[in-house]
């Protein structure tokens, strides 16, 4: 509650910005969106008991949606227990675009183009 309201007063939604290996529920989800802010969905999105997050896969819009990876923490559940890995975001990004019945070619290249421009790359 209290970082959503910082994040609100210092204008979000006019800078832009991401909540970085995201693993709330639906509402903060939305509050998070309301706020102008990318989800980013990490490893744990992958887990047998991933909570709310398959739901929050399949509620963000695909232009306010990212993977990474956290490396070198919450590797995806393949290499649960291992060092995290770079080249591992694609398995994230599979089980993503499985949850939301997507290709995974089509949510790769939306979700790079949202990185891009966050980042302004």
């Amino acid at each position: 509650e209290e970082t959503l309201s910082i994040l609100a007063a210092e204008g979000t939604r006019e800078r832009g910005g991401i909540m970085h290996c995201f693993s709330g529920d639906l509402e903060i989800a939305r509050r998070c969106l309301d706020l102008g802010l990318l989800i980013s969905l990490a490893g744990p999105v992958t887990y047998p008991r991933p909570g709310a997050l398959p739901e929050v896969a399949r509620m963000v819009p695909s232009d306010r949606l990212v993977v990474e990876t956290d490396c070198p923490y919450l590797p995806p559940q393949p290499y649960r227990g291992k060092r995290n890995e770079p080249a591992y975001v694609a398995i994230t990004a599979a089980r993503v675009a499985e949850l939301r019945g997507e290709p995974l070619a089509d949510l790769a290249a939306r979700m790079s183009e949202n990185a891009r421009a966050l980042f302004r790359l």
